[in-house]
């Protein structure tokens, strides 16, 4: 005769009733264990549990592990199970095609092509067999799960289109994709966010912090300019919160500090891709960015490859995606201070990493530029593809 104390059923009976699955099974077949002989007949008969579950709870125990559920044995399996780098392929071939929102207002890509093009070039790029890949709607359905839009919206229009962009975008995949396999290469996205006011302004959005800007836009006491270097490879961020005017000089200051800040872990790397916008400080007739590309080239002794994004495009540059996940992050935020500005940045995370955040005190002159005569000599170090001159150029670092 089992003799189990009314407070101890009901506990038992509470126990059982919050837990799920599993769990649920074991702790029944704990709790008859601990009963011994007629506990399941007790158990089904003075706390209403079911004998089948107790057993299945017993194996569950003895095999020290749990019984897959009916849900997941039945019916087909994902594609995934069977294509296990499927979803890594499908981003690798839509990354270099999308876009942010340009206005930063959500963290949406916005894709330039289709699903049965994602297909396609998943069978001629990644050699997969047209049998063995699911139909468009599946490709549509995974594209939207790792966050592409298969559509197009009115505010991520281009405002223009130039006869090179089409070649453009494909000489820059091209570019991409073979620095992203070679070993001895490292890609890098760089570029500039607009000018953050510090102070008590009312930038809009929401906040759980009630806060109340400025009635009028005041003279800031300073402005902060992000400048990111976004490594794809690696999905690291560095942030510098420049308060000086954004000149070819800091640019290029900016690119050497980061170098020296990984260089010891890149100790392979031979060549360095940058994905940029064709902004008028960083532009490749730029007279001194080039100049003083080309000296770093020389003296860091690396390769370089400039990829320039086509106008009115440089949205679907990779850095550019991060800025999106900074405004949301300190959306409708008073940047009363410049302490404020960098703890936001700090505390940002970006597909799970935090950025470096460093503030650059330096003040540049602007309106520096090179003669003709010496942009010329600069140019015989340059190699530019024909016919996209503006576009790409190649920078040795072994014969400057």
């Amino acid at each position: 005769m089992i003799e189990v104390r009314d407070e101890e059923k009901r506990l038992y009976r509470k126990t059982a009733e919050k837990l799920k699955g599993s769990d649920r099974r074991q702790f029944m077949a704990e709790v008859v264990k601990g009963l011994g002989i007629g506990g399941q007949t007790f158990a089904e008969q003075e706390l209403g549990w079911n004998r089948r579950v107790i057993r299945e709870g017993r194996r569950e125990l003895e095999r020290g592990k749990p019984n897959e559920e009916g849900r997941k044995r039945s019916g087909r399996h994902r594609i995934e199970r069977k294509l296990p780098n499927l979803l890594t392929d499908i981003k690798s071939i839509v990354d270099g095609q999308s876009q942010t929102d340009p206005s930063f207002k959500s963290t949406r890509l916005y894709t330039r092509i289709t699903a049965a093009e994602v297909r396609r070039q998943l069978i001629e790029q990644k050699g997969y067999r047209d049998k063995e890949l699911p139909g468009e709607e599946t490709i549509r359905l995974r594209l939207n799960d790792l966050g592409y839009t298969m559509r197009k919206v009115a505010k991520t229009k281009p405002v223009k289109v130039i006869p090179e962009t089409e070649a453009i975008f494909k000489q820059v995949h091209a570019i991409n994709q073979e620095a992203d396999t070679d070993p001895h290469s490292l890609r890098i996205s760089i570029d500039a966010k607009v000018s953050v006011k510090v102070g008590e302004y009312d930038r809009g959005g929401k906040t759980r912090v009630p806060t109340q800007g400025l009635d009028h836009d005041f003279a800031p006491e300073i402005t902060l300019t992000p400048y990111g270097i976004y490594v794809p490879e690696y999905n690291e961020l560095f942030l510098f919160f420049v308060s000086s005017k954004l000149t070819a000089d800091s640019i290029v200051d900016l690119i050497e500090l980061w170098w020296e800040q990984v260089k010891s872990r890149f100790s392979k790397i031979h060549k360095l891709v940058i994905n940029q916008d064709n902004g008028p400080e960083n532009n490749s007739h730029r007279t001194q960015f080039m100049s003083r590309i080309v000296d770093f080239a020389s003296k860091s002794k690396l390769d370089l490859q400039l990829a320039y994004y086509p106008p009115y495009h440089s949205k679907y540059n990779q850095v550019e995606r991060t800025f999106g996940w900074l405004e949301k992050h300190w959306n409708g935020s008073l940047l009363d201070s410049v302490e404020t500005v960098l703890q936001f940045a700090q505390t940002l995370s970006f597909k799970g990493k935090n950025p470096v955040v460093t503030l650059i005190e330096k003040v540049y002159n602007t309106g520096v530029k090179l003669t003709n005569a010496a942009m010329a000599e600069i140019e015989k170090q340059l190699k530019r593809l024909p016919n996209l001159q503006k576009w790409f150029v190649e920078i040795s670092g072994k014969s400057n």
